[in-house]
């Protein structure tokens, strides 16, 4: 062992160090997950108020976004530029495919340049994947626990005709968390028929109340 690190050039020792400790991090931090630990790790996500006893009242400003956390849908492109793409997931990512990178093209003959060149353009590659798999996780997470009360103050459109007097129940359409959706609501004023613009002004008995907007 020892007799092989020694026939060793200074680049290869120095990416064999930041190869092999980073694939064992990366190793620890795969277990984790995979047992369940470390699902926080990304951040906090601020969306999710479900365990919080919120008693809302009054009326909610019309121009707050439907969802404050809408960066994160990874459905646009443009979703890169807001990435969490340091964290301690992507680094550790970045040094692992970088290191062994640059070490298989130093040992396949390749200058030290351009092996660096290529475990860097590799290792960026990999935390882009890898802040993208993540943002794209946490707006699946967050899609399955959709909270209603987001939606107060949120504009909406009339999908099933909804009765006056809350006579009945019909349903609309908006978005909630990113999320296009449609809901049953009731109203305490007039009928309401289709197509109508509504503005969501509470929620009773898990049933969204609307008033025309």
């Amino acid at each position: 062992m020892f007799a092989w690190w020694e026939t060793l050039s200074v680049a290869l020792k120095v990416l064999y160090c930041i190869a092999v400790p980073a694939t064992v991090v990366l190793l620890i931090q795969t277990v984790l997950l995979l047992l369940g630990f470390g699902d926080s790790g990304a951040g906090v996500d601020g969306s999710d108020i479900s365990g919080l006893d919120l008693d809302i009242d009054g009326d909610v400003p019309a121009d707050i976004p439907d969802d404050p956390f809408d960066f994160l849908d990874g459905g646009n492109p443009a979703d890169f530029t807001t990435m969490r793409l340091f964290t301690l997931q992507t680094v550790i990512a970045f040094l692992t495919v970088f290191g062994w990178s640059a070490i298989v093209s130093l040992h396949t003959g390749s200058k030290l340049w351009v092996a660096l060149v290529i475990g860097g353009i590799l290792g960026v590659l990999a935390m882009l994947l890898l802040a993208k798999l993540v943002q794209v996780s946490a707006r699946l997470a967050e899609n399955g626990t959709q909270d209603l009360r987001l939606s107060l103050g949120a504009s909406a459109t009339v999908y099933l005709p909804i009765p006056a007097d809350g006579a009945g129940h019909g349903k609309v359409t908006f978005t909630l968390q990113g999320t296009f959706t449609e809901h049953e609501a009731i109203t305490a004023g007039e009928a309401l028929a289709v197509g109508t613009q509504v503005r969501i002004i509470d929620i009773r008995d898990g049933m969204l109340v609307v008033e025309k907007d």
